[in-house]
């Protein structure tokens, strides 16, 4: 496999941006084996080994934010003196910011309860103290904030982040998505007042690095603006569902604790639902038509799992159950055989470098989706449309017809079925969620959010 053409030419000119500006000499340059184009760099300056990580744009999708406005909020938080990478300058060629390498990891898989809990407590004390911050040198240096932007566009710090996914996904929206316009609608209807709230936020939160039990640093800033400081409560419960936090209500006790602004749970828990979509707002014209070098497995095993997030939010909030959905059997089509020597192949090789590896595995696991989708697509879809006859009285005739009906439904309708829709979306979106890889596959695995227990 051949590295993607963007890519060349890369190193050498990050070897001579480190020589230039840091006036150091690059030992090493490795790409990391990801969606996002990231380089991580190795140099020395006399007797002092500098650890670097070159932060690119994305290739698949455009930023919520501009690449500068994420470097400039991080370099804010640093001069604050808060727990972020030091931030080295912008790189014209290829498109990124420098940065320091921090060291320790991100999950806490083997890692005792009392230490996760005290790394945490840590973590909960940073948040309250970005919080704390006079978000005016923010707003001055161009961080985006709810009075931004033209009159007739302003929000409110509740809303400036979805606000601004829903600018993106609706520039560069492909086809009808019944499910993303059903819950924008909601959130319309039901707009969150903040209370007089507003803080720099992270947004994205419960991105961290720890290590010897202690947090190292915040990661990953992309998201960072002014809005309501709920919003970093409510992000990482997603996240939680796999790196494993804690016990939710105890964080946010810690977080009051730790000079943080008192918790309204009614806030975090729509902020929940709020920030579930945003991978399907940013991904929605990326997964309709990928561009070349993204991910598309990784993009549509995001969405597939957080809109799932997204629908059990919203009944959870409406108190709504949820009924197990049922599978429709696997059948053997005529292109089995050749669906299973594809996997078969792409198991069997070995790439040159941990990159290709990584790209090969991206390979890898569309096949086993498609081959999948061989299995029960046809069935899944037939049942989808069946769901529809019900709703709309008449049965599409393909699913192209069918999403564009239900969105049309979806978009007339101001509420008056929303309980119908929350259960008819549950069983639309567990079905496509199924159909990402084998049954009983990682793939395919479902891992809740923690519920709000008030």
């Amino acid at each position: 496999m051949l590295r993607p053409a963007a890519d060349a030419g890369h190193e050498d000119r990050i070897r001579a941006w480190v020589a230039d500006r840091l006036g150091a000499e690059v030992t090493a340059v490795v790409r990391q084996p990801r969606w996002r184009p990231v380089w991580f760099v190795d140099a020395v300056r006399g007797d002092e080994h500098l650890a670097l990580c070159v932060r690119g744009e994305r290739v698949d999708i455009p930023g919520v934010w501009p690449l500068r406005h994420e470097m400039t909020a991080q370099a804010g938080l640093r001069a604050a003196g808060l727990p972020v990478p030091a931030v080295h300058g912008w790189c014209d060629d290829p498109v990124a910011f420098v940065t320091d390498r921090v060291p320790g990891r991100a999950d806490f898989d083997g890692v005792p309860e009392a230490t996760r809990d005290a790394v945490m407590d840590e973590y909960m004390g940073v948040l309250a103290a970005i919080h704390a911050l006079d978000p005016a040198p923010f707003v001055a240096a161009g961080i985006d904030h709810a009075g931004a932007g033209p009159a007739d566009t302003r929000c409110t710090p509740a809303s400036v982040g979805v606000d601004r996914y829903e600018r993106v996904y609706r520039a560069h929206k492909r086809r009808p998505d019944p499910f993303l316009e059903f819950c924008l609608g909601w959130l319309r209807r039901n707009p969150l007042d903040p209370q007089g709230r507003e803080s720099v936020v992270v947004w994205d939160s419960g991105q961290l690095h720890h290590a010897d039990g202690r947090l190292v640093a915040v990661l990953d800033l992309e998201l960072a603006h002014v809005g309501d400081p709920m919003m970093d409560l409510a992000g990482f419960r997603q996240r939680d569902s796999i790196l494993h936090y804690g016990d939710m209500e105890r964080l946010y006790a810690v977080y009051e604790a730790r000079g943080g602004v008192p918790v309204d749970l009614r806030a975090v828990q729509h902020h929940h639902f709020a920030f579930t979509l945003s991978n399907q707002l940013a991904f929605h014209a990326a997964l309709a038509d990928p561009a070349p070098g993204s991910d598309y497995m990784t993009n549509l095993q995001w969405c597939c799992e957080t809109n799932l997030f997204a629908v059990e939010a919203l009944a959870e909030i409406l108190g709504i159950g949820l009924e197990p959905v049922a599978l429709p059997d696997a059948t053997v089509s005529p292109l089995a055989v050749a669906g299973a020597h594809l996997v078969a192949q792409l198991r069997s090789i070995t790439a040159a470098d941990e990159f290709e590896q990584y790209r090969l595995r991206t390979a890898f696991r569309l096949a086993r989706h498609l081959q999948r989708a061989d299995e029960v697509g046809a069935a899944a879809t037939a049942a989808d449309l069946d769901d529809l006859h019900d709703l709309l009285g008449a049965r599409p005739v393909t699913w192209q017809e069918g999403d564009a009906a239900l969105e049309a439904f979806v978009l007339a309708d101001d509420g008056r079925h929303d309980e119908v829709l929350v259960r008819l979306f549950h069983r639309r979106l567990w079905r496509a969620h199924q159909q990402l890889g084998p049954a009983g596959s990682a793939m395919t695995r479902h891992h809740p959010v923690q519920p709000f227990r008030a």
